[in-house]
């Protein structure tokens, strides 16, 4: 009987003591992903905007800026720490995306359809609309500009052509019609998404927004879902993946750069009100 109290203490000793383990490990790992960046800078948005997705640089520190219910871009200056002016150009909808090109604004809904609002801060400003090879079953949310091919460029969130890779499609505004094959792939299997693998492959990694930097040219896309960012060179291969903590980044759902490479990452609102945090990733 006492060699079986021996035993069991033993048992509940050890399974304390792995239990004290695996927490530590999972400390330190949080600690590690946190020393990645730093946020230098945070602005709580106005109520309007607790469901803030896409975000896009315009100038003199303001930015441009959709939500998930409303077709009404807000413009959102950074010295003055509030929405100055409110374009309208749909009705309700789920939008989720942004980008700028010179006059024009372009946005993205989560069907797939894109709104090109031409001289969008002007009274004269004209808005179409056209169509992409997705719909809504493949839950679009990012957009971004590259000014290199004059082209929009866009990724779906949930399942692609195939499970294995989620594709960047550019899209040159001359045609306006969605490039078949995907410029760059972001493969579910490659292997610095080892420890984000999930049974369901195409979930390993959810696109939310898509950001080119201005000076490296590097790729900056953005989960939502399970927050983190990864940063792909040009030929698409995975420099660096960081995890963001959740309690900092309660839902990021849009990212842009300044022109000096400022990143800028906006957050849903959840247990902290909406905001825009500026954030320094170290190299």
């Amino acid at each position: 009987m006492k060699s079986l109290k021996t035993i069991t203490f033993g048992i509940i000793a050890i399974v304390i003591m792995v239990g004290i383990f695996a927490f530590t490990i999972k400390d330190d790992r949080t600690i590690a992903s946190e020393r990645n960046y730093t946020i230098q800078q945070t602005w709580e948005l106005p109520e309007i905007l607790n469901e803030v997705s896409g975000i896009a640089w315009l100038q003199n520190g303001t930015i441009a800026s959709v939500q998930d219910e409303n077709g009404i871009i807000y413009i959102y200056d950074l010295k003055q720490s509030k929405i100055i002016e409110e374009i309208e150009f749909a009705g309700e909808g789920d939008y989720e995306g942004i980008t700028i090109h010179q006059n024009d604004a372009y946005v993205l809904r989560s069907d797939g359809t894109i709104y090109e609002i031409s001289n969008f801060r002007t009274s004269n400003r004209s808005i179409e609309s056209f169509d992409t090879d997705f719909s809504a079953k493949n839950n679009m949310e990012s957009l971004t500009f590259n000014s290199q091919t004059n082209s929009l460029i866009i990724a779906p969130k949930d399942r692609d052509k195939t499970d294995d890779f989620k594709g960047l499609y550019e899209i040159p505004l001359k045609s306006r019609s969605m490039n078949a094959s995907p410029s760059i792939k972001i493969n579910m299997n490659d292997e610095a998404f080892k420890g984000f693998k999930d049974k369901k492959i195409y979930k390993t990694f959810s696109p939310s927004d898509i950001a080119i930097h201005p000076i490296t040219g590097d790729y900056y896309v953005l989960e939502g879902k399970n927050p983190k960012l990864i940063i792909l060179k040009a030929d698409g291969t995975v420099k660096t993946v960081h995890e963001l903590d959740e309690k900092k980044f309660s839902q990021p759902e849009g990212l842009t750069f300044s022109p000096d490479g400022t990143l800028y990452i906006s957050n849903e609102y959840g247990d902290a009100a909406a905001n825009i945090l500026k954030v320094k990733f170290k190299s």
